[in-house]
């Protein structure tokens, strides 16, 4: 979209909000609510900067003049969450026929999805896809100016749209995009199908972002992909993932980078070795396993088998000791045996986890799995579900109490929100750690002695230098 196009869809939507204002006899309000991954999350921090340039209040309440909800459809729940939200938001807007309700985000890529809202919830205003997110200025001109549903959603990404306007949640650390779309198509995901195929951001486009970030105050940036180890591989002059990585080290006011996430079948050696000569680096490494069984992990199309991802985990383990290792693991995907529990949990205990994010398997309309025959009963499911969870706690522990007595620098990300006398800050290996302190210390980095680990989280008080 050219960007005076966008200014222009902009000035039009300020006009329709000052029309607005004067009607109603105050600023209107917006709100916008996110459901799903960091990629969502970053998402909507543009869709909230938007939002704000058109001239809107932005507020946490659904009660606002207009509210977005910028969806997932990973999981069937979160599908169903959403009309629960909708169902709500719907009784609102009887009381108020001046407000207008949003929908985008990966949900609205499914057909069945749109039908449901057309027949359904045709009280809602406005309905966007995840490859158009940047007309929103001109949906929002539509949407504000007549009545009736707007759609529009499309099937392939049109292009990669840089510079729109953002408010982040932190003004210290952010995400940046480095690229988009998933060419994986594990079995049980939807992901490759509402995001489309992988697109790369230029590299120059990447380090400008960072650079503009750092002259905004950012310390910390999170480098955001569905697979960020296949990062530049279509683009014209390719680079690699951890090339990358070592043009953003060089950005002056940069003093950490994270990045989410990595696959197990093409987590490099050259990606190791850059982590771990790096000084900015964080040592955290999300490294979704899902399952532990060969056959499983066939079944899911993930590329890999146990002992593959075993080596690579080990590698990352010797060659990187300090390094924290979380992971996805799903339990009841179809086929599933008790033994290949067994499998996953062996898998569990030579990894040792810092973390893990454990799920039940949920069926997913329009993918391979959903139609696999010997789907595991939910009662099965739950049952080695409770296995699984029980060995991840143990040693997710045993992992953390391993810094107990240590001091390690934290970021402080903000006052504690159940006791205000503390701060809740975030260590290089994404432990978080709750310690005395003041509001003037968010965004600050501070040495932090770790005095007790409660199993996923420390209290610790902070130490002069």
């Amino acid at each position: 979209m050219d960007s005076s196009l966008m200014t222009d869809s902009i000035q039009r939507a300020r006009k329709l909000v000052s029309g607005l204002k004067a009607k109603l006899g105050r600023v209107p309000t917006a709100c916008v609510v996110t459901f799903g991954c960091q990629m969502n999350a970053r998402d909507s921090e543009k869709l909230t900067g938007i939002l704000i340039q058109a001239g809107f209040l932005i507020v946490e309440e659904e009660s606002a003049d207009f509210v977005i909800y910028n969806t997932c459809t990973v999981r069937d729940n979160a599908n169903q969450r959403v009309y629960g939200r909708l169902g709500y938001v719907g009784g609102l807007k009887k009381k108020n026929p001046h407000m207008k309700i949003a929908l985008c985000g990966c949900m609205m890529q499914e057909p069945t999805v749109i039908e449901k809202i057309k027949k359904t919830y045709r009280f809602v205003d406005l309905v966007f896809g995840t490859h158009n997110l940047y007309k929103f200025p001109e949906y929002l001109v539509s949407c504000l100016s007549q009545d009736g549903q707007i759609i529009d959603i499309w099937d392939k990404p049109d292009e990669i749209e840089e510079n729109l306007p953002t408010v982040r949640k932190y003004p210290f650390k952010s995400g940046v995009n480095i690229m988009f779309g998933c060419n994986n198509f594990c079995t049980y995901c939807i992901v490759p199908y509402v995001r489309g195929r992988e697109r790369s951001r230029e590299p120059k486009e990447i380090i400008k972002e960072c650079e503009r970030l750092v002259s905004e105050g950012v310390t910390e940036v999170m480098l955001l992909g569905q697979n960020v180890n296949s990062y530049g591989r279509g683009l014209e002059n390719p680079i690699s993932f951890p090339e990358l990585l070592k043009e953003v080290e060089k950005i002056e006011g940069i003093k950490r980078i994270r990045f989410m996430t990595s696959h197990p079948k093409d987590l490099s050696d050259e990606l190791i070795e850059t982590i771990k000569n790096s000084d900015k680096i964080c040592r955290h490494i999300h490294l979704p396993l899902q399952s532990g069984s060969s056959k499983i992990l066939k079944a899911m199309n993930r590329c890999y088998d146990k002992e593959r991802y075993l080596e690579v985990a080990e590698k990352i383990r010797r060659e990187i000791p300090d390094v924290s290792i979380t992971t996805d693991i799903i339990v009841g995907f179809p086929g599933e045996t008790p033994e290949d529990v067994d499998e996953t949990i062996d898998v569990i205990r030579r990894v040792e986890y810092d973390n893990a994010f454990t799920f039940i398997y949920s069926k997913r309309t329009g993918t391979p799995a959903a139609s696999m025959e010997n789907q595991v009963p939910e009662e099965e499911s739950h049952k080695q579900f409770d296995r699984v969870l029980a060995e991840v706690q143990k040693y997710a522990k045993k992992q953390s109490s391993r810094f107990e007595g240590r001091v390690m620098e934290a970021l402080v990300e903000e006052v504690n929100e159940n006791d205000s006398s503390l701060v809740t800050g975030r260590l290089s290996n994404n432990i978080i750690v709750h310690f005395p302190g003041s509001a003037d210390m968010v965004g600050k980095y501070v040495n932090v002695k770790l005095n007790e680990c409660k199993g996923f989280y420390y209290l610790g008080e902070a130490v002069c230098e």
